[in-house]
C-alpha cells in the first residue's frame, strides 16, 4: 500500500461531542464500519449525560474535558493527542454520513485538507444563520483569492503534520473550521472541496449555536478573518479611496473658495494612516501564519 494512501490506514476519526448520548454511539459504529482500521477518538467536552459511556461502549477511545470548552478546544486536544497520519472530523449528532469517509479520505493522496461541502438547501438553521454563512463565504473567498464554497463545514479530513503547525491560531469555539481552512489556504497548502450529503438533525437534539449570543462573535470573527489572512485587501482600497476623496475635495475647495479646508486634511491623513495600518497588520498576519514546528 502506498504510504500516502490514508483511506485504510493511519487514520484517526475525531468526534467532538457535548451531551450527545443519543447519537454518538451510532456515529462511532458507522465510522468503524466504514473505516475498519481507523482509531475513533471521541472528545467529550464536559458532557453532563452519558456521552462518554455510550462512545466507549461503541468502540471509541474517549478523552474527557472536565468543563465545556468549545468545539475548537476539542480539536486542539485531539491534535495534541495524535502522533500523525490522517485525521477525519465528524459531528456527533449524526448529520454527517460515515459512508462518505473512505472517498473523502482517499483525496489526501493529492491534498492536505479536504472539506465536505454542504449544499445551501441542506444546511439547517435559521435564515439569519444561513445569511451569515454566505457573508463569511464571500468574504473568505475574496480575502483568500479563491472560491471557498463552504467555510464552516465540520466534516473534513486533513494531514496531522500540517494541521499541528497552526495550533497557535485555532480558537476554542466554533470558528475552528473557518480558521483552519483559511490557515491551510493562505499558507499555500493544497485544499480541496467535495460535495457531501447532510442528514437532518435529530428531532431531540438542537444546535449549540445561539444567533443573538453569537452575533457579536460573528462580527469579531469577520475582523479576525481580515486581520489574519489578507488585511491589505481591505485596508489598501479603503485608504486609497479616502486619499482620492481628499484630493478631489482639495482641488474643489481651491477652485471654488480659494482656500484649503482643514477637514479635507482629515481625509488625506486618515487614508494614509489606514494604508500604513494595513501594512503593519499584513506583517503581523505573516508572522501569525508562520509555520511552527
Amino acid at each position: 500500500m502506498d504510504k500516502n494512501d490514508f483511506s485504510q490506514s493511519m487514520v484517526t476519526i475525531v468526534i467532538p461531542a457535548y451531551n450527545e448520548e443519543d447519537t454518538v454511539a451510532e456515529v462511532v459504529r458507522g465510522a468503524l464500519f466504514n473505516v475498519p482500521n481507523a482509531c475513533v477518538l471521541v472528545i467529550d467536552d464536559g458532557s453532563t449525560d452519558n456521552t462518554s459511556r455510550e462512545a466507549e461502549t461503541a468502540g471509541a477511545n474517549v478523552i474527557r474535558h472536565p468543563t465545556n470548552k468549545g468545539n475548537g478546544a476539542c480539536l486542539k486536544t485531539a491534535l495534541r493527542s495524535i502522533n500523525g497520519g490522517a485525521i477525519a472530523v465528524l459531528d456527533a449528532d449524526g448529520q454527517h454520513d460515515p459512508r462518505e469517509l473512505p472517498l473523502i479520505l482517499g483525496q489526501l493522496k493529492d491534498y492536505d485538507l479536504v472539506v465536505g461541502v454542504r449544499t445551501f438547501t441542506s444546511q439547517e438553521g435559521s435564515p439569519l444563520r444561513n445569511l451569515g454563512n454566505r457573508i463569511l463565504r464571500g468574504l473568505a473567498s475574496f480575502l483568500a483569492e479563491r472560491d471557498i464554497p463552504d467555510l464552516t463545514s465540520g466534516f473534513r479530513v486533513f494531514r496531522h503534520e500540517v494541521a499541528i503547525k497552526f495550533l497557535h491560531l485555532y480558537p476554542n469555539g466554533y470558528s475552528f473550521p473557518s480558521t483552519s481552512t483559511l490557515s491551510f489556504i493562505t499558507a499555500g497548502y493544497n485544499v480541496a472541496f467535495m460535495p457531501i450529503t447532510v442528514n437532518s438533525r435529530p428531532a431531540h437534539t438542537q444546535s449549540k449555536l445561539r444567533p443573538f449570543r453569537d452575533g457579536f462573535r460573528f462580527i469579531m470573527f469577520i475582523l479576525r478573518i481580515i486581520t489574519m489572512t489578507n488585511p491589505n485587501k481591505i485596508f489598501l482600497p479603503v485608504g486609497l479611496v479616502m486619499i482620492l476623496i481628499g484630493i478631489f475635495l482639495t482641488i474643489r475647495n481651491l477652485i471654488l473658495f480659494q482656500q484649503f479646508s482643514g477637514g479635507v486634511v482629515l481625509f488625506l491623513a486618515g487614508g494614509i494612516n489606514i494604508i500604513f495600518f494595513g501594512l503593519i497588520l499584513d506583517q503581523f498576519a505573516s508572522l501569525r501564519l508562520q509555520e511552527r514546528d
